[in-house]
């Protein structure tokens, strides 16, 4: 029996490695693909500080000649990976929330930046869950926006996957954006796997992502206890324990 993992490559590798090490089985179907998109952003533009919601964002910036001019300037991570990402790729200054973007917002604002300087930029996916550029606005943090990265959907299982929900031969999905959650919900309908797809244990990393599940039919929905991998896991560990 496998677990699903339908987080984007490469971090899905991460995941898989972590579900062996639990003597579970993983099976890989990412419901999104990364695509960095070209930008601009004038070196000599002013920014008091770079706002970091996904390790995604490195991934698009790394070979930018922008990075170098922010990797002095203080970053803030919506999380510990997002954060250790950042540190590898040269910033210097730091700060990790405890992984969603609420937690990032009241970071920004307690340890930000004085108001009459300059705005913070924030490199974001073209497709974002959440307007944060308004939400800090309201709490008088000014901040510019650069689309760098667009996670693109992939509404349809391989046939691998197709024949292990055919089968019942996967136990639980791990579910982590709104986004691959959405993606999963149109594949297991165009596949016409309702009944066996959406009858196992939801994994979700958030509130949020279980209410796409639900509102598709999904009901053994589980929630991690805070928004990062190792409570998803744990979640997982006691949902199948009693059919080890």
């Amino acid at each position: 029996m496998a677990v699903l993992v339908t987080r984007p490559a490469p971090d899905n590798q991460a995941t898989a490695d972590a579900l062996r090490a639990r003597g579970l089985e993983p099976m890989l179907a990412p419901m999104l693909t990364f695509q960095p998109l070209p930008f601009r952003s004038d070196n000599d533009e002013r920014y008091s500080g770079v706002i970091l919601t996904s390790a995604n964002v490195i991934r698009a910036i790394v070979a930018h000649p922008l990075l170098q001019h922010l990797q002095t300037l203080p970053a803030f991570a919506v999380g510990a990976r997002t954060a250790q990402a950042a540190r590898d790729a040269g910033f210097r200054k730091v700060r990790s929330a405890e992984g969603d973007a609420a937690a990032l917002r009241e970071l920004i604002v307690a340890h930000g930046l004085p108001r009459k300087r300059a705005a913070l930029l924030y490199l974001a996916a073209a497709d974002v869950s959440r307007d944060l550029v308004s939400e800090l606005g309201l709490r008088g943090v000014e901040v510019a926006s650069i689309p760098v990265y667009r996670m693109a959907e992939l509404d349809e299982f391989a046939e691998p996957v197709r024949t292990a929900f055919a089968h019942d031969a996967i136990e639980a999905v791990l579910h982590y954006s709104r986004r691959s959650a959405t993606a999963f919900v149109k594949a297991v309908r165009r596949g016409g796997l309702e009944v066996s797809a959406l009858a196992l244990p939801q994994l979700c990393l958030s509130a949020q992502i279980a209410d796409v599940l639900r509102d598709a039919g999904a009901h053994r929905l589980i929630v991690a206890r805070a928004p990062n991998e190792a409570d998803l896991l744990a979640a997982l560990e006691e949902v199948l324990r009693p059919r080890q």
